[in-house]
């Protein structure tokens, strides 16, 4: 982003907004509405909603800074304004005495607004003649967080999106030493039809949604999501999928411990690791030699470890490639293995074979530099 080209005014509230904002807002283009195509005063944010996003548009006058933008929503939100909307006109927005010195203004803005939009997007729904959609609205009020959308138009049928937070749980603080600048979430995606008037209807569309960080020590795709039974609703089927997740969830927690263990029963065998992961174990490298020919040991370590073997990659540190880069081996498998030994024999067992290994290494190496 050329910050460098917007004006210092509105620099300064891009730039708090971007790093102080609690959920993870980006910039998606950047232009100029001024003579002076140099400057730029409008940009697009993406805004994270529901489970998707929406994008929109602030408009400032470069040439009137002190002046508060103007927001442009999305075409499919014509209907949306927070800002006159019938008996809240007189309600305080942070429009009504806008302050352009103040870099955290823009946020204020930013986040009122969201907040708006989830309520209006909730009184749309609460409008949908569906006495379905209006019970599971009135059964899952207690809970707190619960973002819905409802979509609609001709190239795609009418449906309702409920994004719901799960697990009272501070994600953030189970792995020590973590450095997640937002709060890590996982969500039960749930997507209702609307309008079918139907004798028995159909399951919800459900799908499971973590933030992208938290895949470093759980994996999403690997959790099966437990049946949904006739005549189910939303608010009966948290319980037990909330039970199941934090039951794995815990357990992922320890394998991180696991996974520690292990790297550590490798150091007196392959000395320090020259890098390494320190919080989740997902990695390490070491330095090692045969003779006059040294080589680094790639250790990968998913989160089925140590149900699933570590992978392991050589790469040496004299032979290069004809581009110039280092020389690897091949991922190696065929290692002697079980997920019952103490990490110190798992460690013992692949350095045994890595001794003779590397030779066939050494060997593949010189090769490929004749060649």
């Amino acid at each position: 982003m050329a910050i460098d080209t917007v004006p210092p005014l509105i620099a300064a509230q891009l730039n708090y907004l971007i790093s102080h904002c609690p959920f993870s807002v980006k910039v998606e283009l950047m232009w100029s509405g001024c003579k002076n195509p140099s400057l730029l005063d409008r940009f697009t944010l993406v805004i994270p909603y529901c489970l998707d996003y929406i994008k929109w548009d602030v408009i400032y006058n470069a040439i009137y800074p002190l002046a508060a933008p103007d927001i442009i929503f999305g075409p499919e939100d014509e209907s949306f304004q927070p800002v006159y909307r019938g008996n809240e006109k007189s309600r305080k927005s942070s429009l009504a005495d806008w302050n352009s010195k103040d870099p955290a203004r823009l946020l204020s803005l930013i986040i009122e607004l969201r907040d708006a939009y989830i309520a209006y997007q909730r009184r749309r729904i609460e409008e949908v003649d569906d006495d379905r959609l209006k019970f599971e609205i009135s059964t899952m009020l207690s809970r707190e967080g619960i973002e819905m959308y409802m979509t609609s138009g001709t190239d795609k049928p009418e449906e309702v999106k409920f994004a719901v937070p799960l697990l009272d749980m501070e994600l953030n603080k189970l792995v020590a030493g973590s450095t997640w600048r937002h709060p890590q979430k996982i969500y039960l995606q749930v997507v209702f039809p609307v309008g079918k008037k139907q004798s028995t209807p159909p399951p919800p569309r459900l799908k499971l949604v973590s933030s992208a960080e938290l895949k470093a020590i759980f994996s999403i795709e690997d959790f099966r999501l437990p049946p949904w039974l006739d005549g189910m609703c939303t608010a009966e089927y948290l319980p037990t999928l909330e039970e199941m997740l934090e039951s794995q969830i815990k357990d992922a927690v320890l394998s991180v411990e696991t996974r520690r263990k292990f790297i550590t029963a490798l150091v007196p065998l392959f000395g320090r690791p020259i890098e390494a992961d320190p919080v989740f174990c997902r990695r390490a490298t070491f330095l090692a030699s045969s003779g006059v020919f040294t080589f680094l040991v790639h250790f990968s370590l998913s989160l089925q470890f140590p149900k699933q073997q570590p992978g392991l990659t050589l790469q040496s540190s004299q032979h290069f490639n004809s581009n110039g880069m280092p020389v690897k081996s091949p991922n190696l498998a065929e290692y002697p293995w079980s997920p019952r030994w103490e990490p110190s024999e798992m460690a013992d067992r692949i350095f045994d074979f890595l001794a003779e290994e590397c030779l066939n290494f050494k060997k593949y190496c010189n090769q490929l530099n004749q060649q």
